[in-house]
Parts: structure tokens; C-alpha cells; sequence
């Protein structure tokens, strides 16, 4: 699932979600809704910079902890996009 909370209202948002926590089987999800990622993500696979990947078991919030404890508070970095040029 690509984005799959975008345009959703509330009440099909927990319609997925608990779909997918009924559901036995693997779904791939690439997703920026940290809350979403922490209700449905048991495992996650992450990019973490310079080609390298880390896979963890837990949910998005505890993957974050794991990484401050691995790498440092620094590692958390927030995206900055450029200003518009208008």
C-alpha cells in the first residue's frame, strides 16, 4: 500500500487499519503517517541513509527509539525542503 491514509475520512481509516490487523498475512505499506505506522506496523524496513537498510521488529515508534539508541539523538533528522522560489 502506497499512502494508504491520504485521503481517507476517519471512519474508513479504521476500517484499514483494523483490516490489516485481521489480516494473517504480509502487507507492504510506505507510509509518512507516523500514527498509522505505530497501530499496524509489526516490523519495519528502513532506509536509513547511504544505502543502508535496517530491518526491526516493532512499530514505528520503537524502530525511533532504537535508532536514537543506536545512532545517537542526531540520527532523527527531520527533512528541510528549499523555500519556493516564486
Amino acid at each position: 500500500l502506497d499512502e494508504p491514509t491520504n485521503d481517507l475520512d476517519v471512519e474508513t481509516l479504521r476500517s484499514l487499519e483494523e483490516a490489516l490487523l485481521d489480516f494473517a498475512g504480509c502487507a507492504l505499506v510506505v507510509s509518512h503517517d507516523r500514527f498509522f505506522l505505530d497501530r499496524v506496523a509489526t516490523h519495519i524496513l528502513a532506509c536509513e541513509g547511504d544505502s543502508k537498510w535496517f530491518f526491526f521488529t516493532g512499530n514505528y515508534q520503537e524502530y525511533e527509539e532504537n535508532k536514537k539508541e543506536r545512532l545517537g539523538q542526531t540520527s532523527i533528522k527531520r527533512i528541510k525542503y528549499a523555500p519556493l522560489v516564486t
